[in-house]
Order: structure tokens, then sequence, then C-alpha cells
């Protein structure tokens, strides 16, 4: 595998650089310089990344990866340590693009950052190894529009998915059609799949629009045409492009025989 080299950056450059491009949302080290040590969530995200670690893979070799909504790169960073032979992180935010771009040249790590997000995955024209799909689904208006996108435009193979998850963690297995009072009532079971609705703000974040339940992941990814390899926590799940197509065509209007791109 293919290890990043850090760069021997003075200590106190790295951190009149870290201040200047602050506020960071991913706790970077860079030579011993952290980016956000006080964050809420501390060590974010390494902390979170080292409970399910263990579901990728360990050689990325040869592989390709897209990390969409990459933020400072944190992900980025830890697929290229894994040898991956290209890695893209895409983010709609200019400051988190020159964070990431820093980042990667303090580490030494061979790693494009692009301007960009979900919705121009088409516009790539190319497909990933494994697609990053991680903290974004939440913000987007359109979430399932948004995995629909990613399995028939990026996705080859692997997706690693997470979102802001709240509810119960039980699962019902849906039966494959119900009548009309059966459905309604089979909607208010513990563990249906079901996505909250944030119509004003969430921690003072006007883009927090829906937040699911672990049902609801799973039952959209598998809808968009993934089958669920491991879901190591509630909110984390690794994927892989399932054979069939995904239901109702994916990202395509059927009444009107056009694509949603």
């Amino acid at each position: 595998m293919a290890a990043i080299q850090a760069k021997p950056l003075p200590s106190a450059e790295i951190e009149r650089r870290v201040k200047e491009l602050g506020p960071w949302f991913h706790d970077l080290d860079l030579n011993g310089v952290r980016t956000a040590p006080d964050h809420f969530l501390f060590n974010y995200p390494g902390g979170k990344f080292r409970r399910f670690e263990h579901i990728l893979p360990a050689d990325l070799t040869g592989k390709s990866v897209l990390d969409i909504g990459c933020n400072a790169g944190f992900y980025s960073f830890e697929m290229k340590r894994r040898g991956a032979d290209r890695v893209l992180g895409i983010d709609h935010d200019q400051r988190y693009l020159d964070q990431a771009r820093f980042a990667a040249d303090v580490l030494g790590a061979e790693v494009e950052f692009r301007l960009g997000e979900v919705w121009d995955v088409a516009a790539l024209g190319e497909r990933f190894d494994l697609v990053i799909f991680m903290g974004v689904l939440y913000h987007l208006r359109h979430p399932l529009l948004a995995l629909d996108l990613i399995r028939e435009h990026a996705a080859s193979d692997l997706l690693l998915y997470q979102s802001l998850t709240a509810g119960t963690e039980a699962v019902v297995e849906p039966a494959p059609d119900y009548d009309f009072f059966d459905g309604v009532q089979a909607l208010e079971q513990e563990g249906w799949p079901l996505m909250y609705f944030v119509e004003k703000r969430l921690a003072g974040d006007p883009t927090n629009w829906w937040v699911p339940n672990s049902a609801c992941n799973a039952a959209m990814l598998r809808s968009a045409g993934f089958d669920i390899v491991e879901q190591p926590t509630g909110d984390v799940f690794l994927a892989r492009v399932a054979d069939q197509a995904p239901r109702h065509g994916g990202a395509v209007y059927p009444s009107k025989g056009g694509s949603a791109t």
C-alpha cells in the first residue's frame, strides 16, 4: 500500500495556517497540530471512524474513491492511507476545500479536491470503486434522489453511508404490499422506516432537513439499488451496488421517460 508522507513544515507555520483557515469541523492531526481540538463531538470524525473502520477494505491498492461532502478531507486521507490510487473529494463549501488542500499539502497526500456536490456526480464522467457519502443526506431537500444519482452515475461497487439518525433502532420487515387500512396501521409499528422533517432549524443549521431512523436509512439504500453489506452502528452502513435495478428505475421519471439529471 502507498502511504502518505508528511512534509517537515514548522509547527508554528502549520498553527498559523490552521488558525487562518478556521473554524474547522474536521479535527485533523497535521504533524502534531490539531485543527479542532475543542470540537464539541471530540476527536471528530476520527473517534467515530475507529468504531467502523474495520468494515472497509484494509488495502485499496488499484481502487478509486469518491468522497462526497468531503469537508476538510478526513475520509479522503484515510482512504489514501489504505493505498487507493485515485481519491477525489468534492464539497460545495470553498472554505472546506481550502482546508482540505492545505491538509493534503502538509500530509503529503495526493488527493484531488474539487468544488461540487452530489447533484454533480453525473458530470464527473467516471465511476468509483468506493463512494463515501457521510453526513450529507440529512442536509438535502431531495435525499432519495441523491442516492439514486450515486447509484446511477458514480458507484461501481461499494458505498460507505452515514446520516444523522433518530428514533428507534428496531427494524420492521415490511410485507410486499398492504391494503389501504392495514397499510396505514403498519406505518405505526415501531421500527417502520420513518424520516423526520425539520421545517425550521436543527442545531442552528437551516440545511438540516431530514432525520431518518435506522430502518429508513436501510430502506432508502435498498430502494436506490444497494444491498446492505454491514451496519456496524445505527447510523453507518456499508452497501454494495445490487445486481437488480433500483425500484421504479431510480433517478428517472417514468411518466415522462426522461432522466432526473
